[in-house]
């Protein structure tokens, strides 16, 4: 007989590492093919829960279990999709980001951890220094549409545009954990003006 998997503690909350991130109020498209996450997404929807989306410190998105780093972000699954050969494909909406605890791995080879809220940034408006980043997010939004679409996006707000630029700058996945962990958003906006910088250097130097 297959030995079943304990049930899930009510501190903790299934893990799903990824290469990329999500922030509050970020739409993250997952398609899901392993077991482990199909199984995952049904018990969300009976329980009408969430799971949290966090960075790979090392290992692989697919296959052996990868180790998170430690701060990740709750979401919730807020559309979803299945095509005809069975492809599962879902919207993750960021809710809140978290600190990883103590992680375990079930009998399904799903990572769980203990998980705790992280304080949410309070709003506050794009410094005039930054204004370019708004004009480049306009851009960014336009060429990703209708991929993803923000009901309401807000680049008057120094929190949800440099969320935004976390998710969607192609950075490695270290720069994106650290821009993760900064308190203060005009700092964060001024990093990713630096990052842009270079990219666009770069890319002129090609």
């Amino acid at each position: 007989m297959e030995e079943q998997s304990p049930p899930l503690d009510s501190r903790e909350m299934p893990l799903f590492p990824l290469s990329s991130v999500v922030m509050p109020e970020g739409r993250l498209p997952l398609r899901i093919f392993e077991t482990r996450y199909v199984d995952m997404v049904r018990d969300c929807f009976k329980r009408s829960a969430g799971f949290v989306v966090c960075g790979i410190k090392a290992g692989a998105e697919v296959g052996a279990v990868a180790q998170p780093f430690t701060v990740g972000c709750r979401v919730e699954i807020v559309d979803w999709d299945q095509d005809d050969r069975g492809l599962l494909t879902i919207v993750a909406l960021g809710v809140r980001k978290v600190r990883i605890g103590n992680t375990r791995v079930l009998g399904s080879q799903l990572l769980v951890g203990d998980v705790v809220d992280l304080p949410e940034e309070q709003s506050e408006p794009v410094a005039p220094e930054h204004r370019l980043l708004q004009q480049a997010m306009e851009q960014i939004l336009e060429q990703i549409a209708p991929s993803i679409e923000y009901q309401e996006p807000r680049i008057d707000d120094a929190v949800w545009l440099g969320s935004r630029f976390i998710e969607l700058l192609p950075l490695p996945l270290e720069v994106r954990q650290q821009m993760m962990l900064m308190a203060d958003p005009q700092a964060r906006l001024q990093q990713i003006s630096i990052w842009l910088h270079a990219m666009s250097q770069r890319e002129n130097s090609d």
